[in-house]
């Protein structure tokens, strides 16, 4: 079966002040999910933050590294996901592995989301509370308090061999009213924002997930009545910025004797926690190491 296409797709509700990310992730999902081979009921949540992610990311304007990283004390202790500016998404996820298949595998905690545009520039974080039932209510909350935006998130995921994930998130932004305008621009904005949210809603995560609707039809169909602009979409995939050099660097950092403490059998693998690869180094590879 085909997968859905790794795409966000920017939109806009025409003059009603109402801006949109619908993101829809195939093999970007399905690739990370085979790689760590978690239970379906933690790959389904794995696909619902990935695909968050992508839409938080798609939101902001940077050039750099967007991170989005969740801890609780319940059955899921540890999710990050991150995404470059050029649509680069990797993650992984901690867990308990005893346990059962369950609702609620987030406990207390909290979400957080950092962008860092590296050495010269400074990092931006967000942190919130988990709240409600699902990582998009946290997601909403955090937009109403810190950031003054209305805001409605769906996201919807399922694995198997048609795995796919997908976000729809819209959020109502600020507009300029005169004084002798004020109550009825508000009266008429709040009714347009209600509309817009119960035509959202109305989308099933069967559509979401088909990948023979394409995220245009998807648009069209909820809010074509009032006009849909749709933008440029920008494509996503997955792809871990790991390698050997990286973990050299790494291993160089360290003193000699602290890094021949940590050699098995005679040498040291050392893996990504992202896509789960595995680099090894005998003693003639750690030989040639620089060490400090």
């Amino acid at each position: 079966m085909a997968l859905l296409e790794d795409t966000l797709q920017p939109f806009e509700i025409e003059g009603l002040h109402i801006r949109g990310r619908l993101v829809r992730l195939g093999t970007t999902f399905k690739t990370t999910q085979e790689a760590h081979a978690y239970p379906d009921f933690i790959g389904e949540q794995v696909g619902e933050a990935m695909a968050l992610s992508a839409i938080l990311a798609g939101a902001l304007k940077y050039d750099g590294l967007f991170t989005l990283q969740i801890q609780s004390d319940g059955i899921i202790s540890l999710l990050v996901n991150d995404v470059t500016s050029e649509g680069y998404m990797r993650g992984y996820t901690r867990f308990d592995e005893n346990a059962e298949p369950t609702r609620g595998l987030f406990g207390k905690g909290h979400l957080a989301f950092t962008v860092d545009q590296g050495a010269h520039m400074e990092r931006y974080q967000g942190i919130v509370e988990l709240a409600g039932d699902s990582l998009a209510d946290s997601a909403q909350e955090y937009f109403k308090r810190s950031e003054q935006l209305e805001t409605a998130i769906i996201l919807v995921s399922q694995v198997g061999d048609n795995a796919g994930a997908a976000g729809l998130m819209i959020q109502r932004m600020p507009e300029a009213v005169s004084e002798t305008q004020v109550f009825d621009a508000v009266d008429e904005s709040e009714e347009n924002w209600n509309r817009v949210q119960t035509l959202m809603k109305s989308v099933t995560s069967k559509e979401l997930l088909d990948p023979d609707l394409s995220a245009n039809d998807i648009l069209f169909r909820l809010f074509h009545e009032d006009g849909v602009r749709v933008y440029d979409p920008k494509p996503l995939e997955h792809r871990c910025r790991c390698s050997r050099q990286k973990v050299e660097s790494t291993l160089q950092s360290f003193k000699k004797e602290e890094v021949y403490d940590l050699r098995e059998d005679g040498e040291i693998k050392v893996s990504c926690e992202f896509c789960k690869t595995d680099y090894l180094f005998d003693e003639a590879d750690l030989e040639e190491l620089a060490f400090n």
